[in-house]
């Protein structure tokens, strides 16, 4: 396999030159995950791998382990169509989400990824405040957002579907509708479907982002049913995170169809998906301004003035209130692993004296 057609860059070559100085290692990128077993694609072919007992031991949290997207060092056993990874290659960027429950633990969705396709569904289900979440991760992650609206053929009002989007992705986030019953908007995705490229695709349960892979394959890899006519869904959704190469040498990453959205880090996607409201929080007479009733709040002016939306502002406290709370939940959890590490550490050297 060409290591060029899946998105092999210069930084990652050279990346990997450092820790293969006796040439005895082989670098591929992980194509899918599945309970510590990685299907990786390297210039041998194909291998299952898992990672080296060094490797493990010295993990401590999951995004020290690889992921889909990820390029990695192994050790190949080729002849048996396997191999042992070493070493992760340092992430150009890292879409994660908080982990279902009430643990704060790290998901990492996908890695070294140019764009995300933003995909929601125009029917009933088109959901502003879910886009605003998807929006603000995505910035985060490092990779660029295209908001893609699909089912457009179901749409009754395309226009002003289009302009409510358009109205929460500032940043001048390009936003798609397609159609693949029609294969109308096809043709606004080629730009981001560029030769050694990757694309992830990111979105709820049913909104068709297996039909889009489909459309884009030009063959009917992803087992995709008719949709719902009960509620306009489709009744296949991807049930893990893979790799799948396009015709055109780009590369797409599907993944699961995600039932909560929920929020991990975001130092930087607040500001860039919430643009407006920090712009005018800047202009407050009170640094502290909880734009509430302050005298001289910005924002609460511009919501008198029918310049912001009560909506936007009340999903932009709440999800700087989650994100807080998940800082919180992430510190304890931090001292917990050190406290642990230190333990074993000095597990370890009463061992060794006893040795």
């Amino acid at each position: 396999m060409n290591l060029l057609t899946i998105g092999l860059t210069e930084t990652v070559q050279n990346d990997f030159q450092t820790i293969n100085k006796n040439n005895e290692l082989v670098l591929g990128r992980v194509a899918l995950e599945h309970k510590r077993m990685y299907r990786v694609w390297t210039e041998q072919g194909e291998l299952i791998c898992e990672v080296s007992g060094r490797f493990s031991f010295n993990a401590i949290n999951r995004e020290d382990f690889p992921a889909v997207g990820d390029w990695v060092a192994l050790k190949s056993r080729s002849d048996e169509g396997k191999g042992t990874i070493l070493a992760i290659m340092p992430r150009k960027s890292k879409f994660s989400r908080k982990s279902a429950g009430n643990t704060a633990e790290e998901q990492i969705v996908a890695t070294n990824v140019d764009t995300v396709f933003l995909i929601n569904s125009l029917n009933e289900d088109l959901n502003l405040r879910r886009i605003e979440r998807y929006l603000l991760l995505a910035w985060e992650s490092g990779a660029n957002p295209v908001i893609v609206l699909s089912k457009a053929d179901l749409c009754q009002d395309l226009a002003g579907k289009l302009a409510e989007v358009e109205a929460i992705s500032l940043g001048g986030v390009p936003v798609i509708a397609v159609s693949a019953e029609t294969m109308s908007g096809f043709e606004k995705l080629e730009p981001f479907l560029q030769f050694g490229k990757t694309i992830a695709l990111l979105g709820s349960s049913g909104v068709g982002k297996s039909t889009l892979t489909n459309r884009l394959l030009g063959e009917e890899k992803q087992l995709v049913q008719d949709i719902r006519l009960a509620d306009d869904k489709g009744r296949h959704t991807t049930t893990h995170r893979e790799l799948i190469l396009l015709p055109n040498g780009s590369v797409l990453i599907d993944t699961p169809g995600m039932r909560e959205l929920q929020l991990w880090e975001s130092t930087d996607g607040l500001p860039e998906t919430f643009s407006e409201i920090e712009e005018l929080a800047a202009r407050c007479r009170y640094r502290d301004c909880q734009h509430k009733n302050e005298p001289g709040c910005a924002v609460v002016m511009a919501i008198d003035d029918g310049v912001l939306g009560v909506d936007r502002l009340t999903s932009y406290n709440k999800l700087q209130k989650e994100l807080a709370f998940i800082e919180r939940k992430a510190d304890k959890r931090a001292q917990a692993e050190v406290k642990k590490q230190w333990k074993n550490i000095n597990k370890q050297m009463k061992q060794r004296k006893s040795f």
